[in-house]
């Protein structure tokens, strides 16, 4: 098995390193961001960083990259306070990859990778009509990572919007059933399947299957 040092990555090009990085800690979910200005123009942004946080407060966070450039989807947040986070799935793919590009402030991915935005029960920020998972949240907190310049964004869940046959009786989701996908690195797609699933661990029982 090869070992790879601390040393060995700050030498590597920056490109491989970049891959290398993004791609050990394995699948990410892959999700879209959806916010708006104060005056209302829309903004779409791919994150693969979404992450639960706790459900009591129900507490959603996601990793902003550094502000040391113009961040469409950061300065809405900061500006409004809600955002959407919403699921991707298998067949927009494609265009949920391109909301990545460095669009200019006054052109709305939503428009432009193909995507229907959506203003749901007066929120502030609009949903991805394609999505079947999505999630409004309030901005709660912002936690700076000083090592690299990063912030933790972390929001309280508001709304959630999703089919009720994809939730079973414990109030988990079947994210096969909408073909939620995952990332890995930063610009690879995979589709999911279910493997198992366990009753909650107990010592001196083993793992027991639903």
């Amino acid at each position: 098995m090869k070992r790879i040092t601390d040393e060995d990555i700050r030498g590597m090009e920056k490109v491989f390193r970049l891959n290398l990085i993004n791609s050990v800690t394995g699948y990410k979910p892959a999700n879209l961001v959806g916010t708006a200005s104060a005056e209302g123009a829309t903004n779409l942004a791919i994150i693969s960083s979404v992450v639960h946080m706790g459900s009591n407060p129900a507490l959603i966070g996601f990793i902003l990259r550094p502000t040391t450039v113009e961040r469409h989807t950061y300065d809405n947040i900061l500006a409004t306070g809600c955002y959407t986070i919403n699921h991707v799935h298998a067949g927009f793919v494609g265009e949920a990859h391109y909301t990545s590009a460095k669009f200019p402030r006054e052109e709305s991915e939503f428009d432009t990778c193909g995507f229907g935005a959506e203003f749901l029960d007066g929120f502030g920020a609009p949903y991805v009509r394609e999505s079947r998972i999505k999630m409004g949240l309030k901005l709660l907190e912002e936690v700076p990572i000083k090592a690299n310049g990063t912030s933790l964004l972390i929001g309280t869940v508001q709304s959630l919007y999703l089919p009720e046959d994809l939730i079973a009786e414990d109030g988990s989701l079947d994210l096969n059933g909408v073909e939620d996908v995952c990332i890995s690195g930063l610009d690879t797609y995979h589709a999911v399947r279910k493997i198992a699933a366990f009753e909650y661990a107990r010592v001196g029982q083993g793992p027991k299957h639903k």
